[in-house]
């Protein structure tokens, strides 16, 4: 019977100091950021991995690709120096900020457009990109703008806002909606439509991989792309607004952005370039 009282207190006063180690340290969400990057040298960034020209895992290597991979690198190495690392956790629209909140990434750069009521959940940088709403269609075609889709068949995708956006500046046009953009690309190819619509990025990267294909006319709504932050990482946030003012200061930025849009079929790279 001592025995096992003994052992009972010793069970005790293990977990009570568990208790106590737990509730002295803080999630990790809630820890310096700064801090921890500085210490680490190293910078956790939450990337999309299936957007070509944006975020693409590359079969052939296992690499992720893209404008925001190579901007998170230069990101990280003008705040940390040359030799920092940025590591990247791939994510989706549904799971990027969960995974900041909970602290299994530092920072979302993931096509994330800057809106109010994200910003009551999380705080963003400065906007590293305007995106904008734009059509997709076959060379040759009509349609050279988005009033051209009056009396005309647009495609979209089901549970987004394109086809809402679209029917402003178009209000005479069919809608086609259909459950995904493959579905929508084969819709388009298939003659089903006269233009796919879609943010502007994704669709360059729809035209880069069918050379048949491009986008025309200029963006008509503007979607300004900002680097998610954890809530009360005002030193963390501002460290990543300097170093976004240098690299557009230097001209990294605009190098970065002709190397990913410089050559794609009517996409307008002169008109994101930023100058200081």
């Amino acid at each position: 019977m001592k025995r096992l009282s003994k052992l009972v207190l010793i069970i005790t006063s293990l977990l009570l100091f568990l208790s106590l180690s737990a509730c002295g340290s803080k999630p990790l969400s809630e820890q310096n950021v700064l801090e921890n990057a500085k210490a680490d040298k190293t910078i956790t960034w939450g990337v999309k991995a299936d957007t070509k020209l944006i975020g693409l895992i590359d079969v052939k290597d296992g690499q992720e690709k893209g404008f925001e991979i190579d901007l998170a690198k230069a990101i990280t190495q003008q705040m940390l120096g040359k030799k920092a690392k940025a590591k990247f956790v791939t994510v989706t629209s549904q799971s990027r900020i969960p995974l900041l909140k909970n602290g299994n990434i530092d920072a979302i750069i993931a096509t994330m457009t800057i809106t109010p009521e994200r910003k009551e959940t999380i705080d963003f940088s400065k906007s590293y990109f305007d995106a904008g709403q734009s059509i997709l269609v076959k060379k040759g075609s009509s349609v050279k703008n988005v009033q051209d889709l009056n009396g005309k068949t647009i495609i979209g995708v089901v549970g987004s806002n394109s086809v809402q956006n679209v029917k402003k500046f178009a209000p005479k046009a069919q809608v086609l909606q259909l459950p995904d953009y493959a579905q929508a690309l084969t819709a388009l190819k298939s003659g089903q439509g006269d233009a796919l619509t879609t943010d502007n990025v994704i669709l360059a990267g729809m035209a880069v991989n069918n050379p048949g294909y491009e986008l025309t006319g200029k963006p008509f709504t503007t979607e300004p792309y900002g680097i998610g932050i954890n809530k009360g990482q005002k030193e963390f946030q501002t460290a990543i607004n300097q170093a976004l003012d240098e690299l557009i200061k230097n001209g990294t930025y605009n190098k970065l952005i002709k190397k990913w849009f410089g050559d794609v079929p009517g996409f307008d790279y002169k008109g994101v370039l930023r100058n200081d």
